[in-house]
């Protein structure tokens, strides 16, 4: 079994998490530039098995595609482009940066370390992960 890997892609920055080998727990990894995210993913998959990728996809308040959904959809297709044998999965991730930010308060981090965009995006993907894994787990779950 390999590990199901997390993005939360943004403009400038992309938060990566992984679960375990056994799909047990969710880790956040690493945050990297956007534009180098699929050189990372070529040298993390020659090393790593992953059996899924999913990827954030941001929606309003009115269940529509929010305005990130410009940039995302293009770096979608290019992962399905450069990884044809590595599913991806899109799930929503609405307010997965003020459950990050939320995260960081009650773990008791200070203010100048919450402002750290880098450590909300890797949390962000986490979330990420966490709910596709308990998407997953759910008998209902299609």
């Amino acid at each position: 079994m390999g590990r199901i890997l997390a993005i939360d892609y943004g403009k400038k920055r992309t938060g990566i998490a992984v679960t375990d080998p056994l799909q047990i727990i969710a880790n956040g990894l690493t945050t990297i530039h956007s534009k180098d995210v699929i050189e990372f993913l070529k040298n993390y998959f020659s090393k790593e098995q992953v059996d899924c990728v999913v990827v954030g996809q941001p929606f309003t308040m009115q269940n529509k595609a929010s305005d990130a959904s410009r940039f995302i959809e293009p770096f979608v297709k290019s992962l399905s482009k450069h990884f044809p044998d590595i599913p991806v999965k899109r799930i929503d991730e609405r307010f997965t940066s003020s459950m990050a930010m939320q995260s960081m308060i009650d773990s008791g981090l200070k203010k100048k370390q919450r402002q750290n965009k880098e450590l909300v995006d890797t949390i962000s993907a986490t979330i990420i992960l966490q709910s596709y894994m308990e998407q997953m787990s759910n008998p209902n779950f299609k």
